[in-house]
């Protein structure tokens, strides 16, 4: 038995009526048993697929409740190990508002020393929870579901950043660290109508640049690409500025390497000294949030001794309320909002519920009776 939820963009545009409920969703009236269903990672990649346009506008939807108080989002909570320095495993817990809410956490690991064992650094699973009943419906993989948030957000930005700048979109972008949010990151700018004319590469490991440049090519939406060894020489070279490395501290110290002005999308969070955030036009998916946990933001915070450093968010932005300037190097620092993972994700078991797809775990809760 299954349980179509309507989508977080439909949530938040109001003039989009809930989807009607087909003869196979969970009957919801009292008495009847909670179903819990397992989506493996298979599936999620395949309703996601090709849905870039869509979800970019469901991220956005989703950013438009966050600006007005309709979502919980609070602190992640960071589990670090004294043995393992450089891991940590961090639980998102958040609240999505709307016509149809959703309540959830995700818990998503990230292991550096992976990547030398020829796997991705990151795992998560999400779990969604029912708003009405608080039980949880859905364990879904979500290493997919947190890099496609990640990117859609990334997309949007640069999207709603560049519209009114004077030098229009940017035709050559940079991507200084080419892992597998690189990669995302590109198929939603390529997947939203983005092509640039020349696509930069810097890795501190060669065989990731070469790893990275191989997928551009074979990808067909690339223009000319090129690896740079020198950072610097990326910087310089790059209209758009795509930060996705797994730097703990900054390691990218001259504000004279973005004296272009260019755009920056500073996923990644730490690579920036606060001296090149000082100097440049700062916008965040959320204030309190990226004012913590040493990024580089927080760093400018605490070299400053306040925020006003920060020109807004993004959706200051979508909303109108801010403008940003052409006279500056503009730096996007989204902390990754966990509410984002509950809009996909609940999308994403839309589609699968849609589909018939859905895994259930025939007797999940079994304890359903208050007196045995």
């Amino acid at each position: 038995m299954t349980t179509v939820r309507n989508s977080g963009a439909e949530s938040a545009v109001e003039s989009v009526k809930p989807r009607p409920h087909s003869p196979g969703d969970r009957d919801s009236s009292p008495g009847t048993a909670p179903s819990f269903a397992v989506i493996p990672g298979v599936q999620v990649q395949r309703a996601l697929q090709g849905h870039e346009k869509r979800i970019v506008e469901l991220v956005e939807a989703t950013y438009r409740l966050h600006g007005e108080g309709r979502t919980v989002s609070p602190a992640s909570y960071f589990l670090r190990f004294p043995d393992r320095p450089a891991s940590r495993i961090i639980a998102l817990p958040a609240s999505l508002g709307g016509q149809s809410g959703v309540d959830g956490i995700k818990w998503i690991s990230s292991f550096p020393a992976n990547v030398e064992s020829g796997f991705p650094r990151a795992s998560a699973v999400l779990i969604l929870n029912d708003h009405d009943t608080g039980y949880p419906f859905a364990c879904l993989e979500s290493s997919i579901i947190s890099a496609t948030r990640t990117a859609a957000s990334a997309a949007l930005a640069a999207d709603r950043l560049s519209r009114g700048r004077s030098a229009g979109r940017p035709t050559r972008v940079g991507f200084f660290g080419t892992g597998l949010i690189a990669r995302y990151i590109h198929t939603f700018l390529a997947g939203t109508g983005w092509s640039f004319d020349e696509i930069g590469v810097h890795d501190v490991a060669p065989e990731s640049a070469a790893g990275f440049r191989c997928y551009l090519e074979q990808s067909g939406t690339a223009g000319r690409i090129s690896v740079h060894e020198d950072p610097e020489e990326l910087i310089r070279f790059s209209d758009l500025l795509v930060f996705a490395t797994v730097a703990a501290k900054p390691h990218v110290t001259d504000p004279a390497w973005f004296a272009h002005n260019p755009l920056v999308l500073h996923v990644s969070l730490r690579d920036l000294a606060p001296e090149i955030l000082l100097a440049s036009a700062n916008v965040v998916d959320d204030v309190e949030h990226c004012l913590t946990a040493d990024t580089s933001a927080h760093l400018a915070e605490q070299r400053t001794g306040g925020r006003a450093f920060l020109d807004g968010t993004l959706d200051d932005v979508i909303a109108g309320r801010l403008t940003v300037p052409a006279d500056r190097p503009v730096v996007f620092s989204p902390f990754g909002l966990g509410v984002l993972d509950l809009a996909v994700g609940a999308w994403v078991y839309d589609e699968v519920a849609r589909s018939g797809g859905l895994h259930v775990v025939d007797g999940f809760f079994h304890e359903l009776h208050r007196y045995g």
